[in-house]
């Protein structure tokens, strides 16, 4: 679809700061943000100042009323709220407000929803939402025919925009269906990691808060250094502009190799939902020699996005993997005399292509370190392994001789213990 024929959908914002949220305008105009990258119109913005939230309504009976006017107002569609609300709370608001209502965990499902393309993906979202879904039934039959679909099979538009009668018992038959199909899914992933781990060729995942640069990294790199042919990947300002993850093999004419792994954003109170549900796909970044964490440092809370890359990197139980830090668009925050590299971190600007060398050495020191130069001569029987480490390890010199080829390379320690017989010098 293009984007002169998408509707917007005009919504009113509500925010209840209690003085927990470490900043909390910087939440809202995230969330306005969220909105829009799901096709949302903000018509207006209201917020309320409480040492709590309202256990029954989130925000006061008295600004329930005031959103009420204000949405009639500004012909409003859809309220949104900032945190996730209660399937009571959502429930309360939906009869009082008499427009459909969503939470930030709702409004990302939207967005992953739109942005689903793969199968994995649609399956995914889907699974996302049903569970969020489950407990919400009692109430929410306003809302169910709002919701925009993931390409599922329960209609042919996806598992929210679902005929009304929809009830536990089917959510839950449709959730073990999906369990499967992304099991079987899962495999066939795990089937494709296990190749690329054969090869020994090193795995590295870029990681960092969504619309940080990661996939202009990705795309630029397989510009220069791809594999002919290779796709690169959808780069848009906006958040969550990709949701597949994708793996490229960058080749550099000094021979050595790795696969690059762009991975889904990670966000402010990304929904514990859609992490699980994404379980397989970030695994990725799990099994990972490597970790390229992307900042934009253009961004005045990059800090607190690196935090939140930080925390969610410990959910997914690769904290402890090696990371180069990447401070991307480094241009925009100012900075001259770039790229700058200070130990495991680079100043650098991938949009202006600038850094992109360095970045490329980072990373090309960092997985092969574990390195040794070897020399070995091979018998003319054994071209299998002459092919082997002419693939897999950096040839430094080649010669021809009586009795097989002479072959010095940079290989992994393990390659040079495992052809040892064939050592020389």
């Amino acid at each position: 679809m293009r984007e002169d024929e998408i509707t917007y959908t005009k919504v009113i914002l509500v925010g209840v700061d209690t003085g927990e949220e470490q900043d909390f305008e910087h939440s809202m105009d995230e969330l306005a943000s969220l909105a829009e990258a799901a096709y949302k119109k903000v018509v207006g913005i209201v917020i309320q100042r409480m040492e709590a939230v309202n256990r029954a309504l989130y925000i006061g009976t008295g600004k329930v009323t005031e959103v009420k006017e204000y949405a009639k107002m500004t012909e409003a569609e859809e309220i949104v709220f900032d945190n996730a609300l209660s399937p009571s709370q959502v429930r309360n608001l939906g009869r009082e407000l008499e427009l459909p209502i969503l939470d930030r965990t709702n409004l990302i499902l939207d967005i992953f929803a739109i942005r689903a393309k793969t199968k994995e993906a649609k399956l995914q979202v889907e699974t996302a939402r049903l569970h969020y879904m489950l407990p919400r039934l009692v109430g929410m039959r306003e809302n169910l025919s709002r919701q925009g679909g993931t390409g599922g099979s329960m209609s042919n538009k996806g598992a929210g925009e679902t005929k009304l009668e929809l009830d536990r018992r089917k959510i839950e038959h449709r959730i073990s269906e999906l369990k499967k199909e992304l099991e079987a899914v899962a495999k066939n992933r795990n089937t494709m990691r296990k190749k690329r781990g054969q090869s020994r060729t090193p795995q590295v995942a870029l990681v960092g808060y969504t619309n940080a640069g990661k996939s202009t990294i990705m795309n630029r790199l397989v510009d220069r250094y791809g594999e002919s042919g290779e796709k690169t990947v959808l780069e848009k300002d906006m958040l969550f502009a990709t949701l597949d993850t994708s793996v490229r093999n960058i080749r550099t004419t000094d021979n050595k190799p790795f696969f690059l792994v762009d991975t889904v954003g990670f966000i402010h109170k990304l929904p514990h939902g859609l992490v699980k549900a994404f379980q397989s796909t970030l695994e990725e970044v799990k099994y990972a020699d490597l970790l390229v964490q992307v900042v934009d440092l253009s961004d005045e809370h990059y800090k607190q996005q690196m935090d939140v890359t930080a925390e969610t990197l410990k959910e997914l139980e690769a904290g402890d993997i090696p990371r180069i830090v990447v401070y991307n668009k480094a241009d925009k925050a100012g900075l001259d005399d770039i790229p700058r590299i200070r130990e495991h971190q680079i100043y650098m600007a991938a949009g202006q292509e600038c850094g992109l060398e360095e970045l490329v050495k980072m990373i090309q020191e960092a997985v092969y370190g574990d390195r040794v130069d070897a020399e070995f001569l091979l018998p003319f029987d054994k071209g299998a392994v002459v092919s082997y480490l002419m693939e897999n390890a950096t040839i430094l010199d080649q010669e021809y001789c009586e009795d097989g080829t002479r072959l010095k390379v940079s290989c992994h320690k393990s390659d040079a213990e495992k052809y040892s017989a064939y050592r020389c010098g």
